[in-house]
C-alpha cells in the first residue's frame, strides 16, 4: 500500500473519532470540583467562593443573591459560644471556678464559653484578657461574642462579660450570686463600663463571581 494512501485513509478513519471525543460530555472522577489541588494552609487561606449565573435580563434577581452573605466558621463560633454560656446560666458564682459543676467567676465563666474555639486561648483573668487580647471595638459596633470589660471599684479592669447583642450580656456577677444575663443601659453597668474586645477570628470575605 503507498504511504500516500495510508496516510489519507488514517486520516478518514481518525476523523470521526476525534470529533465524537470532542463532542460527547466527559465523565469527571469522583470528587473532581472544578480546582486544583491545594495544599491545607492555601485552602484556609482562601475567601469563601459564590458562582452567581446572571439572570437574562433580571437584574433585581442578581442583586438579591449578590446580597446573600456566606455562612462562615467565625459566625458559628460566635453561635457555640453564646450556646454554652447560657447553658449554664443560673450556676453559683464561685471565685476561681470555671466549670458548671464548681461554679464561675467572671473570666471563668468566658475561659468555659470559648473552650472549644481552638484559634482563641485567653488567658485567666479579666484585666490579661483586657490587656492583650483581640482587637478594640468601639460600643457602637459590639456584635454577639465580643467581650465587654468593667472597672468596678478599681482603675483597672477587674470583670468581664461576653456580649450577646442588644446591650445585653453575661456575666458572672459576684459572690452570693449566680451567672445571669444584664444590660449596658443600667445605669450601674454604663457608668462601669471600660472597654470592648473582639476575640473572635475575623470572618473572611465572600468573594462573588458572575458568569
Amino acid at each position: 500500500m503507498r504511504p500516500f494512501f495510508k496516510t489519507w485513509l488514517t486520516i478518514c478513519l481518525l476523523l470521526p473519532l476525534a470529533a465524537h471525543a470532542t463532542n460527547r460530555e466527559q465523565r469527571l472522577p469522583a470528587g473532581f470540583n472544578g480546582y486544583t489541588a491545594q495544599s491545607a494552609s492555601e485552602q484556609s487561606q482562601r475567601a469563601p467562593r459564590i458562582v452567581v449565573t446572571r439572570p437574562a435580563g433580571n437584574s433585581q434577581a442578581l442583586a438579591k443573591v449578590t446580597t446573600v452573605k456566606a455562612s462562615t466558621a467565625a459566625s458559628k463560633q460566635s453561635s457555640d459560644v453564646l450556646s454554652r454560656a447560657v447553658n449554664v446560666l443560673g450556676t453559683p458564682y464561685r471565685w476561681g471556678g470555671s466549670s458548671p459543676s464548681k461554679g464561675f467567676d467572671c473570666s471563668g465563666l468566658v475561659k468555659y464559653a470559648f473552650n472549644d474555639v481552638k484559634a482563641v486561648d485567653l488567658p485567666r483573668t479579666s484585666n490579661a484578657m483586657a490587656a492583650g487580647h483581640g482587637i478594640k471595638v468601639e460600643r457602637k459596633d459590639l456584635k454577639p461574642g465580643d467581650l465587654v470589660f468593667f472597672n468596678i471599684k478599681s482603675r483597672k479592669v477587674n470583670h468581664v462579660a461576653i456580649y450577646l447583642g442588644n446591650d445585653r450580656f453575661i456575666h458572672a456577677p459576684r459572690r452570693g450570686k449566680a451567672v445571669t444575663i444584664d444590660t449596658l443601659k443600667k445605669p450601674y453597668w454604663n457608668t462601669h463600663y471600660a472597654v470592648a474586645k473582639r476575640v473572635l477570628p475575623k470572618e473572611p470575605a465572600l468573594r462573588i463571581v458572575q458568569r
